[in-house]
């Protein structure tokens, strides 16, 4: 079933947050006890955003069919629908990270300038969608499934919406848009004023514990750019191959 063993803990944890939500939609109604769930929950669906990131790098499942049923739950917590990132993000910025003319989630301005952080965060949002539709352009075998499932997902928000108007906006309507917002504003410092052809030179990394083991070592950043369809659990150890090669300014320990 699962294609990495190591795969099967996030996974539950992730649905099982995903239960809770349905749990919430069918049986709360007051707006201030929505809230305050929606409030507490915006940094744990953040966290979140990584594994539908690790994901659509690398699918969970071997069936296409459940990772689809996967994707539906990721997309309702993130904002991301299937092959999104696959388009936008793996074929798309993985191949132009290095060239801020070409690279969907560019951090130069036209002039070369560096583009604000808040600047930044609503263009990568705003955008992603359009931008992910133009890779995939490129890819006709991944496109027709991205339009389909990204159309079946909102059809069945708004039919959540339609159902029980104020959960569905506080558990569902809202988390999406603030996850896609918190994806793109978290990849704001992984690439910023790295200005190199350099790949062991034009990412930040963070070694820090808690956040790796929360978003899947997405802080072992340049080893994932190097290769990245290595498995979210093996990059420690592609890191420990590659960390002579990387900058020592580029590698920290931050919490954050």
């Amino acid at each position: 079933m699962f294609r990495f063993p190591e795969d099967r803990i996030p996974v539950a944890v992730i649905l099982a947050i995903s239960a809770l939500d349905f749990f919430l939609y069918l049986t709360i109604d007051s707006a201030a006890v929505l809230a305050g769930y929606w409030v507490l929950m915006l940094v744990p669906k953040g966290k979140i955003c990584a594994w539908n990131h690790h994901h659509q790098h690398t699918p969970t499942f071997r069936s296409d069919g459940m990772n689809r049923v996967l994707e539906f739950f990721y997309a309702l917590h993130t904002g991301v629908t299937t092959h999104l990132w696959l388009l936008h993000h793996v074929f798309g910025h993985h191949k132009n990270y290095l060239d801020q003319r070409r690279d969907e989630s560019r951090w130069q301005n036209a002039d070369g300038s560096t583009m604000g952080e808040i600047a930044y965060t609503l263009e990568v949002a705003g955008t992603a969608y359009y931008r992910g539709y133009k890779v995939g352009r490129k890819y006709p075998k991944f496109l027709p499934v991205f339009v389909f499932y990204t159309a079946l997902t909102f059809v069945l928000t708004a039919a959540l919406v339609w159902f029980r108007p104020v959960p569905a906006m506080f558990l569902f309507v809202l988390p999406m848009v603030c996850g896609l917002l918190l994806t793109a504003w978290a990849t704001y410092d992984h690439h910023r004023d790295l200005s190199t052809t350099d790949k062991f030179a034009a990412s930040r990394n963070n070694l820090n514990r808690f956040y790796n083991i929360t978003t899947g070592n997405l802080g072992y950043h340049t080893a994932h750019h190097y290769k990245h369809g290595v498995h979210w659990s093996k990059l420690p150890a592609l890191h420990e191959q590659i960390k002579d090669r990387i900058p020592p300014g580029l590698i920290s320990s931050s919490a954050l």
